[in-house]
Formats: structure tokens, sequence, C-alpha cells
């Protein structure tokens, strides 16, 4: 009996024992594709940031309801950063290595881009800063983790010259002209300033170069300077609540707005629309999209996400600007996991080094997108180990009083004017911090 005991014994330990050898299997087979997602819903510029959040997490929602990246579902946590920079960087030390690994970064915040430049190599997670960060990242021999996907912030500035160029009828009627750069304080609202000063030397015009301090409420002295200085045409590059203050002082000093142009981070529904008929006139860049409710993404993100009561944030905010440009974000992430899988296993789990190689690899042709549902939002995107921007298509869209239009063809930037200025700069942050750039010979491998 005691005998017979002790084999049942033995034969339960042995289960048990075999369960736990083989849990680890069970576990890696279940496994999701995590997503951490830094926003900002709080604070100074959380109107904005959280548009920009919904259509993050709703686009990783809508992969989920179509049966994930190839089987592979996503999991995802949000981490509220303020737009602050150490908050930022907390939120990146807390979930870089949650659920088995971060695929990748997204920091919406070109300071916190500038915290992360250096960590994101060491821990090998990519980090997409589309449409911001540090424009010389394009030069992806140099930062072999930053991609500033379908443009930077040299990009929208070069684009709003050749914009004000062309209304003008040719550069050289830019000549004597004063372009007036009205910029958040900070290294977000810094970034246009060398182009537009080399531009300025090539094409004879003066730039005038007025910060504004964070969070961009006050801004009496800067609208004095304006009304005294007359500028010609006068470039925005704010961020939230900075926006609608510009455009209601633009109003009460008497500032024409078809003479205002803002970047894409100072052209969404939330910067115009308390502000209304006063705004009206006024035009911003948008990266690769503009306000899309009727394309067939929106449609499906209506069907398969809110219809199920899954969104997360109001129905009507579907398909505006800055939900579109947080859906785009989303949408570039999955596909370089979906990318990545075709080389390293379909169903699979990818790394952050793994999805490094796929977005080194994009290659998104315009029947793809299409059929991904961006049809008309967008345009082909290519990259390389050498580019990490792949595309620099932007068009101009203006504000009619009650909605955004789109009043220009697409601009491309002029690779001739940047090109020199990306490997200038980019040379000089690898020399000071003593990294060797990447060979073409290097990237084959």
């Amino acid at each position: 009996m005691k005998l017979s005991k002790l084999a049942l014994t033995i034969s339960a330990s042995a289960v048990v024992l075999s369960s736990l050898l083989t849990a680890p299997t069970v576990l890696a087979q279940v496994k999701e594709q995590f997503f951490p997602v830094l926003v900002y819903r709080t604070g100074a510029y959380a109107t904005n940031g959280s548009q920009w959040a919904n259509g993050y997490v709703d686009y990783l929602k809508l992969i989920n309801a179509r049966g994930g990246i190839n089987g592979v579902k996503i999991s995802f946590e949000e981490c509220e950063t303020a737009y602050a920079t150490d908050r930022g960087v907390e939120c990146y030390e807390r979930l870089k290595g949650k659920n088995g690994g971060a695929t990748l970064f997204q920091p919406l915040s070109t300071g916190i881009t500038f915290a992360l430049t250096e960590k994101a190599p060491v821990d090998k997670i990519p980090l997409i800063t589309a449409g911001y960060g540090r424009s010389e990242s394009q030069n992806g021999a140099v930062f072999t983790w930053n991609f500033p996907l379908l443009g930077t912030y040299w990009v929208g500035a070069e684009v709003a010259i050749q914009h004000i160029a062309k209304k003008e009828g040719g550069v050289a009627k830019l000549k004597g002209k004063k372009i007036a750069l009205v910029y958040h304080d900070s290294p977000y609202g810094k970034e246009p300033i060398p182009v537009l000063q080399e531009l300025g030397k090539a094409y004879g015009f003066e730039v005038q170069l007025l910060p504004v301090a964070h969070p961009g409420v006050e801004q009496k002295a800067t609208w004095l300077q304006i009304r005294q200085q007359k500028p010609d045409y006068l470039l925005l590059w704010g961020w939230g609540v900075m926006n609608s203050t510009a455009l209601r002082e633009a109003q009460a000093t008497g500032y024409q707005r078809d003479k205002m142009m803002g970047i894409w981070w100072a052209g969404a529904e939330p910067d115009v629309k308390d502000v209304a008929e006063g705004a009206k006139g006024y035009s911003a860049l948008t990266l690769q999209h503009g306000a899309e409710p009727n394309s067939k993404v929106v449609k499906d993100m209506l069907d398969l996400v809110y219809a199920k009561g899954q969104g997360a944030g109001p129905k009507n905010e579907v398909g505006q600007v800055l939900y579109m440009r947080g859906l785009l974000s989303a949408m570039l992430g999955v596909e370089g996991v979906r990318k990545a899988q075709e080389r390293y296993g379909k169903g699979k789990v990818m790394t952050g080094e793994q999805v490094r190689w796929g977005l080194e690899n994009l290659s998104l042709d315009q029947k793809t997108l299409d059929a991904m549902g961006f049809a008309g939002v967008m345009r082909p995107v290519q990259t390389s180990c050498l580019d990490h921007m792949g595309s620099s298509w932007v068009r101009v869209h203006t504000w009619n009083g009650s909605k955004w239009e789109f009043n220009s063809d697409w601009y491309q930037a002029d690779e001739k004017v940047l090109r020199p200025m990306v490997m200038l700069a980019s040379g000089k942050y690898a020399e000071e911090k003593k990294l060797k750039p990447r060979t073409p010979e290097e990237c084959k491998l």
C-alpha cells in the first residue's frame, strides 16, 4: 500500500514537472506583439495629443479585429508623458522590457526623441518619429534605430518655402521678402531654423525668429513685434493651445490669415475650431494626409471597432487630421512587423531588432496602400538601410471657416537642398559620439 502511494506521488510529481517544463513553450505560442504607446492626454497639449493617441490605439484594435499581423495579435499599454521629456524617458524605461519586450516606440515628442536616441541602440528598439524628431536621422548609416518616416521638419520648412514661392510667382520673387517663424521654444520649434536660414541666403529673403515659451498662451509681445516688423509671410511652428492663441492674436492685430502657414502639427481641427471664421484662409502643411473621413480605412474602423463599442474616443473625430496621423503612425509600425515576418517567420512575434530590419525594408506601393484602405490618403513609402525617411510628399490644406480643404497638388521636398544638410549634421553627430557609420556593404548583412 505504501509503495502504491509512493508510485502515485512520483507519477503526480512527474506530471507537474512535465507541465512546468512545457509551460514556456505554450506561453511562447500565445505571446502577443507588444506595442508601448506614449501619449499625452493631460496637460496643455492634451486636446491635440488625445486625438493622435485615439487614432493610434484604434488602429491596433482594427488589426486585431482583422486577425492580427499574420495571426499574431497585438497587445498595447499606454503611458502618460504630458509632453514632458523626463516622464517620456520614465515611460520608456518602464515599458521597454514588458510583455516580452517592446516592438518599437513612437515618442510623439521631439524632446523625448532626443533623449531616447542614445538609449535605443543599446536596447535594440526602433524609434518611429513620423513627421517629427531629428531631421538628420534620415541618414540610417548614422542613426541606425531612428525612423523619421514620411518626412521631417526640414522637409516641412523646404516645402513651405516652395509653396510661398509658387504663390509669389517663383523663387526670384522671394528676394527682399520677410518671412517670420513663430515657433515653440523647444527642440521641436527650433528644428526648421537651419533650413529657413539656408534658403534665406540662397533666395534673398529675411528670416525673423520669434520664439514662444511653453505652453504658448502668452503671445502679446510676439504679436507686437509682428505688427512692427510687418513680415510678408508667417510660418507657425506651434502645438496645442499655442496654435489657436496665435490665430486669435492674428485676428486681433489684423494680420492676414492667408499669409500664415502652419507646420502639420499646427493644422488640425483643435487648432482652428474655436476660432472658426476668424481662422478662415489659414493654411497648413499636411504630412501625406489630411482629414480623410471618406477613406476605406475609416469606414473599416467604424464597422469593425466603433460599431462594437471599442473605439478609444468620440466617433465624430474618426477621420479628422490628428486622428488620421495617429492611425498612420500605428500602420507604419504594424507594417514594419509584417515586413520583418517575411524574413524571420510569418505568424511569429518579432523582436525589436527584427522589426528594425522590417522598417529598413518597407515597400508600400500605391497598390498595396489602396488594398489596405489608404487610397487617397497617402503616397508610397520606400525605405532602405541608409534612408530611414522613405518619403517626402506634402500637401497644403486651408481652413474655410468650418472645415479643411486641400488647395495644392503634392509637393516633394528638394533633396538637392536637404541631402547635403542631412549628411553634414549626421556626420557631425557621428563624430561627436564617436560612431562609425554603416557602409552599404554592412547594410546587406
